[in-house]
């Protein structure tokens, strides 16, 4: 190994300390003293519910962990969303599970909790996955009602989805572990069976001071609300359990006797681990991200047996498609390739940048791998499409149209892994979110953006220069430097892997070693989804 190497290595096995670290923060939720707080009533915390429901030694792919970072300081943040959410197995069975962080502002919707919750319940629909619900919030948080209540993508809009899942087929279940109130109230109702804990779980539109507020009625919330309540008088619940445990062994007798569902049926052979040292990648991304590299050391590194299969090699090689397996599964890898190459003209090509050429043969690719019902992986590190009066003499603009079209309009379970660079239009290209993948992760690497930033900065230094003299105010180069430094920071901060999965424009940033993971699990939530429509791109120049 060379200087290099270690140097890269260095780095990225830095970065993935600093996630892990940032993540054990996250478990923690609204801290130490809540979640004893929580003990203390007698139950688990959204985590310990999960981890006690989910199969034991199963995977858990958790979505949006980072989701709220850095937001809402003036309210004291929102550390995962308040609500943690993934696909997990419970009795063998792949599953979406949705629980309530009541640690957190007592499991309150914050704008982005309905966002996440949401995205939860998207990847239910669109893989056909049983859904769990472990509810325990205090409904919205009165604050910031006006970002979460009315519009489309706001609170109302899961109730609307839990009545297009039971339409659908998709199995729900509620446990009701805790307070779940006002609007909340309908979704037990709306799911296929309904439980709830005794003495800490509780039902109702309206609690007892708005109760006493509205009609002058005095009651208090077990009576009005409780588990007896709703088992034995309303009927709103089907079943009462004495704890947590006792609620959480009966979703898993649920799903013990759950009968199998239709397969997509993408194609699986016996799992193998890449030959190469997956643990190699760590000094093979470049610290320096615009220093060139091959992407096919990565991706040798991440395919079973590390056997890929090229496709149009020797053309437009500035995006590298191929077949391959991980972990099994047949996939059709579309990858930015970051070394310079040449063209077919004998000119040279840059990294990371997608061609005419490179289009044409990823728009083809694409429709293949369409037509063999085979998934896409899209590994993205992207400065973008061409420009230059050669390339828009060429087409271009054209060409990404047409990869773009068939990109959009696939209709196999895409999956993208943001690796490196993800800047402007090359992340659509690349299936960004976007574009509907079924899952998008981020490495700690990863970068989001419409331009790089020393590029953005010094664009956003000419205008607001340019609007400074326009006022007749002068500018010295130390004012210059200082505001192109302020400009550097504040941009540099939305680059980053965390600004992006804080909003949810990825479902999370993994350590590269569980790349395999996600795309596993991905596509095995995809198999229980048939595909339902043709493949048609429509209208394509040509």
């Amino acid at each position: 190994m060379d200087i290099e190497f270690n140097k890269n290595e260095d780095a990225l096995k830095q970065l993935s300390f600093q996630l892990k670290t940032k993540l054990k923060k996250i478990y923690l939720g609204g801290g130490e003293s809540r979640i004893k707080a929580q003990h203390a009533k007698g139950k688990l915390t959204a985590r310990e519910r999960i981890d006690y429901l989910i199969d034991d030694e199963s995977e858990f792919l958790e979505v949006g962990a980072f989701a709220g970072e850095g937001m809402y300081k003036e309210y004291g943040g929102c550390p995962s969303g308040g609500v943690v959410t993934g696909i997990g197995y419970v009795k063998g069975r792949q599953c979406m599970i949705v629980a309530n962080d009541a640690t957190v502002k007592a499991g309150a919707w914050f704008p982005i909790t309905a966002k996440k919750n949401l995205r939860a319940q998207e990847i239910a629909m669109e893989n056909k996955l049983p859904i769990i619900y472990l509810v325990d919030s205090a409904g919205v948080f009165l604050p910031m009602q006006d970002e979460i209540f009315p519009d489309k993508e706001h609170f109302g809009r899961m109730f609307r989805n839990n009545a297009i899942m039971s339409s659908m087929g998709i199995i729900q279940i509620s446990a009701v572990m805790g307070s779940c109130v006002a609007g909340g109230a309908y979704l037990p109702i709306m799911s296929d069976e309904a439980m709830i804990v005794d003495q800490t779980g509780s039902i109702f539109l309206a609690g007892s001071y708005l109760v006493k507020a509205a009609i002058g009625e005095t009651i208090d919330n077990e009576t009005l609300g409780g588990a007896t309540t709703h088992s034995e008088i309303s009927g709103v619940t089907d079943y009462k359990f004495a704890n947590d445990q006792e609620c959480l062994d009966a979703i898993r007798n649920i799903f013990d006797k759950i009968g199998d569902y239709d397969k997509a049926g993408y194609n699986r052979a016996t799992p193998a681990s890449p030959k190469l040292d997956e643990k190699e990648i760590y000094g093979l991304m470049p610290v320096d991200r615009v220093k060139p590299y091959d992407v096919m050391d990565i991706i040798n590194r991440l395919v079973d047996n590390s056997e890929f299969e090229p496709y149009k090699d020797l053309y437009g090689q500035t995006l590298v498609c191929g077949l391959a397996r991980i972990d099994g599964w047949a996939v059709g890898i579309v990858a930015n390739q970051r070394k310079i190459v040449k063209s077919k003209k004998g000119e040279m090509q840059m990294g990371g940048v997608i061609y005419s050429d490179s289009a044409d043969k990823a728009a083809r690719f694409i429709m293949n791998c369409n037509q063999k019902k085979i998934p896409l992986v899209f590994l993205q590190d992207v400065s973008g499409f061409m420009v230059g009066s050669k390339s828009e003499h060429g087409g271009i603009i054209k060409d990404g149209a047409k990869m773009v079209n068939a990109m959009a309009n696939s209709v196999v379970p895409k999956f993208t892994i943001l690796i490196g660079n993800s800047y402007g239009a090359g992340n659509y290209a690349m299936c960004g979110k976007a574009y509907d993948p079924r899952l998008i992760y981020a490495w700690p690497t990863a970068q989001l953006a419409v331009m790089s930033g020393a590029a953005a900065a010094n664009t956003l230094l000419q205008i607001q220069v340019a609007s400074l003299k326009a006022k007749g105010e002068e500018i010295t180069p130390e004012a210059e430097k200082e505001l192109l430094d302020r400009i550097t920071a504040s941009y540099n901060e939305q680059l980053s892997p965390y600004y992006a999965a804080a909003r949810l424009w990825v479902d999370g940033i993994i350590d590269p070693l569980e790349t395999r993971k996600v795309i596993s699990m991905g596509i095995e939530a995809a198999n229980h989804a048939p595909i339902e429509k043709p493949f048609n791109v429509g209208v394509i120049q040509t």
